[in-house]
């Protein structure tokens, strides 16, 4: 099956798209699942909210995944990963879209930290940039 050009754009990103680059779709992906699912969820309608709370879900996981808990940041994040995942297990037992909020405003405040961290290790570093 041909891609339309816009999966041809996403996928082009994806595939030239440096660590830190890669870590700021996955945090932008979680964020808009959640959104997604927290709108199904205030809609009543289950199978999206699933579907999307699912997709935001394995986001997360696989941030998980990128972690090195040997370092003190790491396993920090690792925690606060996995408190995410109970938190939105709970918000989808229980149907509560403030709980889904919850865990988006945590993601927007991981992905506008390392938003940051990107840009000062531009400006800090501009070789890092032209050999990722």
């Amino acid at each position: 099956m041909a891609l339309n050009p816009y999966q041809s754009y996403n996928n082009a990103s994806v595939m030239t798209a440096s660590p830190g680059e890669l870590t700021l779709m996955l945090y932008n992906g979680a964020i808009r699942f959640l959104k997604q699912a927290k709108t199904a969820i205030e809609q009543e309608d289950a199978s999206q909210a699933h579907h999307f709370m699912t997709k935001g879900q394995d986001i997360i996981r696989e941030l998980m995944a990128t972690l090195k808990p040997e370092y003190e940041i790491g396993a920090n994040l690792f925690n606060l990963y996995e408190f995410m995942l109970r938190h939105l297990l709970q918000a989808t037992l229980k149907k509560d879209p403030a709980m889904v909020q919850d865990v988006i405003e945590l993601c927007e405040e991981l992905r506008n930290t390392w938003g940051e961290a990107l840009k000062l290790t531009r400006t800090q570093n501009p070789a890092v940039v032209a050999n990722k």
